[in-house]
């Protein structure tokens, strides 16, 4: 299978895997654990640092079920979530989320062993890195004026939320019962 054929038959399984409905539950309930993770079960730093895995549902998505699904957990997630707490919605770090999940799943789609740490430490990052530190903050900055100084702070509290959920991802790949069901559920 030349490279190019490689690219279209993934890009049709993951549209194919957007409109499942045992998928879509799987990313109802990715929706429902980011939002108890990243607003019920945060710490608050402040008024604009808040130490959460509210991504790591995110990621998941974006990675076992690939890039759209990631996006479309990302959005729901913020959109949802800030409508249950109360929080004004902010359409960049709306943007912002689905770009975690969108850049993890497209990472770790071209990524030849996605079980491996260093795979899916690329397809984590990637996601933080875009979403998190640029994005996000860009949003935070626009809307919540919030000072550089404070923005600089998200880089090395991703960097280790990261790790952390980078290490969580590689447990679950790793593990043979769990991968064969995400196998079953991503080949019906």
């Amino acid at each position: 299978m030349t490279a190019n054929n490689k690219k279209n038959s993934s890009a049709a399984a993951n549209i194919r895997l957007f409109g499942s409905i045992r998928i879509m539950v799987i990313a109802a309930l990715f929706v429902a654990m980011s939002i108890v993770l990243g607003k019920m079960l945060a710490i608050n730093i402040g008024t604009s640092i808040r130490i959460s895995f509210e991504n790591l549902p995110i990621l998941m998505a974006g990675i076992f079920f690939g890039p759209l699904v990631g996006a479309a957990v990302g959005v729901g997630a913020d959109v949802i979530g800030c409508l249950i707490v109360g929080y004004s919605i902010n359409p960049v770090i709306t943007l912002g989320a689905a770009s975690i999940g969108l850049f993890s799943g497209l990472v770790s789609m071209y990524l030849r062993d996605r079980c491996s740490f260093r795979s899916t430490l690329c397809s984590v990052m990637a996601g933080h890195i875009i979403g998190s530190m640029l994005i996000k903050s860009i949003g935070m900055f626009l809307y919540f004026h919030t000072p550089f100084q404070t923005l600089l702070f998200r880089v090395p509290l991703y960097a280790g939320i990261g790790l952390l959920e980078t290490y969580i991802i590689t447990l679950l790949l790793k593990d043979k019962a769990f991968s064969a069901q995400l196998e079953r559920m991503c080949s019906k």
